[in-house]
């Protein structure tokens, strides 16, 4: 029944990344460095943070945010270090500016477009006359007459 519990409470408990030989002597660079990889995204993985992930290149992000901070890079500029090397896909909340506005303002501009254009569609259809049903000419009449009667 012990090991069981054991068993069970192990794989409850959280899964860090982060190795114990990456861990800075000075607790807090070791605080900044976990507060800055929180924000950067695993390029393997994609949506997980490099704090979380246990693939080879978020261990070298890790090592490298670390030894950044002991040289005496601010948090910013170990970002900006980070985004100059691997691109601004490297964060997973990526800054608003620059190119990125076409990226936040596409989402809401499509669904004004698409808005529109709906309503518009809708507006002009009302409007539309019914189709009635046309009358035969007389010639038509005179033909049809002839068909059914045969």
């Amino acid at each position: 029944m012990k090991r069981v519990l054991m068993i069970l409470l192990f794989l409850a408990s959280p899964v860090w990344a982060v190795q114990p030989d990456e861990v800075l002597e000075d607790p807090a660079l070791e605080a900044r460095a976990r507060e800055i990889s929180k924000d950067l995204r695993c390029l393997v993985c994609r949506n997980e943070s490099i704090d979380d992930s246990n693939a080879d290149l978020a261990r070298d992000l890790r090592l490298l945010v670390r030894e950044r901070l002991v040289a005496g890079d601010s948090n910013e500029e170990v970002k900006t270090f980070l985004v100059d090397r691997y691109g601004e896909y490297v964060l997973l909340n990526p800054r608003m500016g620059g190119s990125n506005w076409i990226l936040w303002g596409a989402g809401p501009a499509m669904l004004i477009l698409g808005g529109v254009g709906g309503i518009a569609y809708l507006r002009r259809r009302s409007r539309a006359a019914a189709p009635g049903e046309a009358a035969l000419s007389e010639d038509e009449s005179k033909r049809l007459d002839e068909i059914m009667n045969r």
